[in-house]
């Protein structure tokens, strides 16, 4: 565990704590509204879109892991998270270059393969400074939702009065941001850890409750695949103004931020089963919502209020379930398998899957993809879901 300086209270680590996460989920605020609808500006397909969408989550299959290993044999998690937020800023240059389709690419890969790296690290860190205050994890962790939501009202405001083309351009103070914020992280003890049993890693993941939770959040990530690809695409469609859409987006993230609050209650009065197939059902019936019925506005804010259940719930039980099974030995590689395996390939498969749902059909079957891998996350979860070990 991270030891705290003397020196600083309570408050000042609390600022520190959350500060990363305000920017970190900031950049994301820009990027997940708006991006897609900067690269249809620039003239790419919807499969095109979807694949360079696709890369937000593709590298975090084999990032997290890599910085995850790293964060835990040698103890230096501050500074692997400080050299993904230079590094990934810098390699985001490359955008102003305006590349064609492989260029960006590259450049989208080589910078997420950074920024991937800040996230998982991150929390490892988080947790291991709060110690046994683990249930302010929560109120530290809805700051990155305040970024979000700044980031995507102030977006939204902006590019209503110049082109979606300046976006990149939008972007640059965030990324300072990032990189400034990441020099205030507080310090680790830089100990490494003695090497973990052999072959327990292997056994904690092969356990069927954690191939379970892998699987359940895989179906999870794969549904939000046409949210965080079309779902700005999908509103413009039906007449929704960028500012309009970014308010939206906001709307979704209040609610979790609400549900951040609350979490640490609905913990002790329900199990972690019945809090995941729950959010599950109203994810499903989210997804339906957006397809259906985008045009009747009070429905379509009922549909991002239910994002305190798609994401809010669903990943705050997951940290922690997390931290139950892979225990301290494994933790930093347990967060990254986390990331990696749901928000990576699930996300990416996701991204890809209503890229051919959205370019074949419509937005909205890509939106109905969602709510079918839902139904089957339903029963997946219902079947073999268990309560994580108590640390």
């Amino acid at each position: 565990m991270v030891d705290r300086p003397v020196s600083e209270g309570v408050l000042t680590i609390y600022w520190r704590l959350s500060n990363l996460y305000f920017w970190f989920f900031a950049l994301l605020g820009g990027l997940l509204p708006y991006w897609s609808l900067y690269l249809e500006g620039r003239g790419f397909s919807y499969m095109e879109i979807a694949t360079l969408m696709a890369t937000i989550q593709l590298t975090k299959i084999i990032a997290p892991s890599l910085w995850g290993w790293l964060g835990d044999r040698s103890g230096q998690r501050v500074r692997l998270v400080r050299l993904g937020a230079v590094v990934g800023s810098f390699c985001f240059l490359g955008v102003f270059l305006e590349p064609g389709f492989y260029g960006l690419l590259l450049v989208m890969l080589v910078f997420t393969f950074f920024w991937n790296a800040i996230l998982p690290l991150y929390e490892v860190i988080t947790l291991g400074v709060l110690g046994r205050d683990k249930d302010r994890y929560g109120k530290v962790r809805l700051w990155g939702s305040v970024g979000f939501i700044g980031a995507v009202a102030l977006v939204g405001g902006v590019l209503e009065l110049i082109p979606i083309s300046w976006l990149p351009w939008i972007l640059l103070p965030v990324f300072v941001g990032i990189c400034v914020s990441a020099y205030l992280v507080p310090a680790e003890g830089g100990q490494r850890k003695p090497p973990a049993p052999k072959g327990s890693l292997k056994r904690i993941i092969s356990h069927p409750a954690v191939i379970t939770f892998f699987l359940m959040n895989f179906l999870l990530q794969v549904s939000h695949g046409a949210y965080y690809t079309f779902f700005s695409i999908h509103l413009e469609q039906h007449g929704y103004g960028k500012l309009s859409i970014g308010l939206l987006w906001s709307l979704g993230v209040l609610a979790e931020i609400g549900l951040f609050l609350v979490m640490h209650r609905l913990s002790r009065w329900f199990t972690v089963r019945q809090i995941a197939i729950a959010a599950l059902l109203l994810t499903m019936v989210r997804w339906i919502l957006i397809a259906e019925a985008t045009h009747m506005v009070p429905v379509l804010i009922f549909a991002q209020l239910l994002h305190a259940a798609s994401y809010g719930a669903l990943h705050v039980i997951s940290v922690q379930y997390v931290q139950g099974f892979f225990g301290e030995q494994h933790h930093g590689q347990g967060q990254a398998l986390y990331s990696g395996l749901t928000f990576g390939a699930g996300g990416a498969v996701g991204a890809w899957l209503s890229g051919y749902l959205a370019g074949g059909f419509s937005t909205s079957m890509a939106f109905w993809g969602g709510a079918i891998a839902m139904a089957v996350a339903v029963v997946v979860t219902w079947r073999g879901l268990q309560a994580p070990p108590k640390g």
